[in-house]
């Protein structure tokens, strides 16, 4: 399969699980929380997907299409590994829906780099919430989700937090 087939199955299986994940949560209150802005094309469909609702949006160093910009009081700027646990200290478990976009694209690296994130994912995700994201996130919070029709194993995972 050639890069250019396998992006477009990547970005057919995020619309298809985030589409999944904003009915899932459909008719539940709390935050959504999208860890990772890239270009915002994520951010951009979340925010169509669940109008009214408050998202958060946590980036490094954020640079995305100027149509895709979360407006400066839900953009979360700084390395997440610090501004998630005072994101926290301020909202407790509030969040109803989390999408983690935050790889490198070697599964190896992302292991150790962010091997902290999944107690921090599991502690902003309010019972019951829904949890998507490009890799495996381990944690005992967690519950694996079936995924959706149409998404081959591996390329995403779902989660629901316990509780």
């Amino acid at each position: 399969m050639s890069r250019l087939d396998s992006f477009i199955r990547r970005l057919e299986a995020q619309r298809t699980i985030l589409n999944w994940a904003a009915a899932s949560i459909q008719g539940r209150s709390g935050l959504a929380l999208e860890l990772g802005l890239g270009n915002g094309r994520t951010y951009d469909h979340l925010r169509e997907l669940l109008p009214g609702r408050e998202i958060y949006v946590f980036e490094r160093d954020p640079h995305p299409n100027p149509l895709s910009r979360p407006p400066a009081r839900f953009l979360v700027v700084g390395d997440m590994a610090e501004t998630l646990p005072v994101f926290e200290g301020e909202h407790g478990a509030a969040a109803a829906l989390i999408h983690v976009d935050v790889t490198t694209g070697v599964p190896e690296r992302d292991k150790i780099a962010f091997a902290w994130l999944p107690a921090r994912v599991a502690a902003l995700a309010m019972p019951g919430a829904i949890i998507v994201s490009g890799w495996a996130l381990e944690h005992d919070a967690l519950e694996v989700l079936p995924l959706p029709e149409g998404i081959p194993e591996g390329r995403y995972f779902a989660y629901r937090r316990a509780g």
